[in-house]
């Protein structure tokens, strides 16, 4: 697992972040905003006080967490497959 190390939380809903491995990117998570438990982010104050959990998360309260792979996929462009090695066995059927 990836973990972010600083997040900073911007007034349109983009969030800065920085990855252990020195990457950075903005990720724009406005289309979140009145979706589900996200709608708390409709107090702004909340939005702009992201934390980051023991894990690497980037999280607001207990209720909303963001995986940092998901992040760092959004950031790089990479695909799943680029950062974890799945070793692909076959099978037989009898």
């Amino acid at each position: 697992m990836i973990r972010i190390v600083e997040a900073k939380a911007h007034d349109d809903y983009t969030v800065s972040l920085v990855f252990e491995d020195g990457v950075r990117g903005i990720v724009d998570l406005s289309h979140l905003k009145d979706k589900g438990l996200f709608h708390a982010w409709s107090d702004r104050t909340f939005f702009l006080s992201p934390q980051l959990g023991d894990d690497g998360a980037l999280r607001w309260g207990e209720d909303i967490e963001i995986c940092p792979d998901a992040l760092y996929l959004r950031v790089t462009g990479k695909n799943p497959e680029d950062l974890f090695s799945i070793p692909i066995t076959e099978t037989t059927h009898v």
